[in-house]
């Protein structure tokens, strides 16, 4: 069964939050009235501060509440609507993210979105083609991918030769090198889509090219940067605009398993 963090954390907040506000608001004041009524009988005896603090003190429910309530509820909002780190499982957008890879995703770039719902509630700006994009995979919700972003609603597309075709235009490209080298598998090309330049990887077997294709409004067309190790939108479609969400923009660590220790040599911003 995957583990949703996100409402996980929701539902942490609301019990938490939901505990802190019922004993502000009602069990604290229970308390302090049931020992201001013991202060005010006629007689007293000299275990009355021991009792009036036992009748004061804070249960364990409401202390957890109140302690964690607060950071949780930061933790909610900065994962929801400023940043959220992610690492990088797979080599699909090599050479660009790297196995390891720990990167932060802007979850305002696009709009301010609801945790869990994923539904937009204020809108921001649109994916851009060149985009580095976390977002759900549409076959299932539960998992997120990241890609960039090449097609655009409205957009023509097609896949020949292992050259990207928009609108009628072929993406340009710039041989780099042969790798590795002495015993060449891949090529590394510089492509550009638009003003954004990046890097790419293209096997030296043949590939599966793909016929022109529109992209629909609403959606978005992905693909990895290893072009021919990565499973995206050539294979099971588009992604839909709540489906997204946010934009990667830095690597801040790299680490690749318990065998190793963290990196940060790695660090940069996401082109």
């Amino acid at each position: 069964m995957d583990f949703d963090f996100a409402l996980a954390l929701v539902i942490a907040v609301a019990v938490t939050g939901i505990g802190y506000a019922a004993d502000a608001f009602y069990f604290a004041k229970q308390r302090k009235r049931a020992s201001g009524a013991f202060l005010n009988q006629p007689q007293r005896s000299a275990i009355d501060a021991e009792v009036v603090n036992r009748l004061e003190s804070e249960p364990l429910w409401a202390e957890y509440s109140r302690s964690f309530f607060p950071v949780l509820f930061v933790v909610l909002v900065v994962r929801s609507f400023v940043v959220e780190p992610f690492q990088i499982p797979s080599g699909s957008m090599l050479p660009t993210l790297k196995i390891g890879d720990f990167i932060l995703v802007n979850k305002f770039s696009y709009g301010l979105r609801l945790p869990v719902a994923n539904k937009l509630v204020f809108e921001i700006d649109d994916p851009k083609r060149g985009d580095v994009m976390v977002f759900r995979y549409p076959k299932d919700d539960k998992v997120n991918y990241i890609k960039r972003v090449i097609g655009l609603p409205g957009d023509r597309l097609r896949y020949e030769n292992k050259v990207l075709y928009i609108n009628g235009e072929p993406a340009m490209q710039r041989f780099i090198a042969a790798l590795p080298a002495g015993n060449p598998e891949r090529k590394l090309l510089s492509e550009a889509l638009g003003p954004v330049e990046h890097e790419i990887y293209n096997s030296l077997q043949p590939g599966q090219n793909m016929r022109e294709i529109v992209v629909p409004e609403g959606h978005y067309f992905m693909m990895g940067d290893n072009r021919d190790h990565s499973n995206d939108s050539r294979y099971w479609g588009f992604v839909p605009e709540d489906h997204i969400v946010g934009k990667a923009f830095a690597v801040w660590m790299h680490w690749e398993g318990w065998s190793s220790l963290p990196s940060f040599s790695h660090v940069r911003v996401i082109q």
